[in-house]
């Protein structure tokens, strides 16, 4: 499975920046040795259920600490006896755009 996540804490400071919870978030995925990209709105896991949903709960815990209440935004592609679709699923579509004649 795939998993697209944002996590962020609340705080009830007005100059406060989440910059700090966030890189720990994202320390923890990279820590794990699954297989991950972070953008600037999401990071995204790959691998088995339990283990990336485990990361998932980690990286939120650790975000947590930075304020009183976090946010969490999770979306999930689960396709059962695929692995390297983090990839994958990005490499058919530039083979596609390039096959156009499209591709950047």
């Amino acid at each position: 499975m795939i998993v697209a996540f944002s996590v962020a804490p609340s705080t009830d400071r007005p100059d406060a920046s989440v910059h700090e919870a966030v890189a720990e978030a994202i320390a923890v995925v990279r820590a794990s040795g699954l297989p991950n990209r972070t953008s600037s709105m999401f990071t995204e896991i790959e691998g088995e259920w339990d283990e990336v949903m485990a990361v998932v709960k980690e990286a939120t815990m650790v975000c947590a600490k930075y304020g009183s209440r976090v946010s969490l935004v999770l979306k999930a592609d689960i396709r059962p006896g695929h692995d390297g679709e983090l990839d994958g699923k990005v490499d058919r579509v530039e083979k596609y755009l390039a096959d156009r004649g499209t591709g950047v």
